[in-house]
């Protein structure tokens, strides 16, 4: 767990680095301050916002446990096995199958399947699924990958 912690603070700093460099290289002192600014920017919002930039990509929406009683059945099972905190449930209207984790820390992690895959994977296969993305929340796989997402958009933008 430590470690990935670790590997978040050296991503978050290599790629703030790499702005630096390219901020000053492009824009002397200015372009050094600007890259500065925008890094500080980036690495708070990946931080704290990077798991509702990855649901609105998808366009997730919240899973209703009236609507969608076997996945938090599954979530909630796959987590209390796990010992962490039931995650909050989405579900991404998208005929292909998928899943995925997402949040800065077991507290506030979130789980998302795809319609399609709910279609398609029985439920011990489906329970498969879930225990895969609920071991990214246990061993904060989550974060990386959030944060990763959310800096490779920056650095495109």
């Amino acid at each position: 767990m430590v470690w990935n912690q670790i590997k978040t603070a050296l991503l978050l700093g290599a790629l703030s680095g790499l702005f630096l460099f390219v901020g000053a290289s492009l824009g002397g002192q200015v372009g050094l301050i600007t890259a500065f600014s925008l890094a500080v920017l980036m690495n708070f919002v990946s931080y704290f916002w990077s798991d509702k930039i990855v649901l609105f990509a998808y366009r997730a929406k919240e899973a209703n446990p009236a609507d969608y009683p076997r996945l938090h059945q599954i979530v909630e099972e796959v987590a209390k096995k796990a010992k962490i905190p039931k995650p909050r449930v989405f579900v991404v209207p998208s005929p292909n199958p998928n899943a995925f984790a997402t949040g800065r820390n077991p507290k506030h992690a979130v789980v998302a399947a795809t319609t399609g895959i709910l279609d398609l994977l029985n439920e011990k296969e489906l329970k498969g699924v879930i225990a895969h993305e609920i071991s990214h929340v246990k061993n904060r796989d989550i974060l990386i990958g959030s944060v990763a997402a959310t800096i490779a958009a920056t650095i495109s933008f």
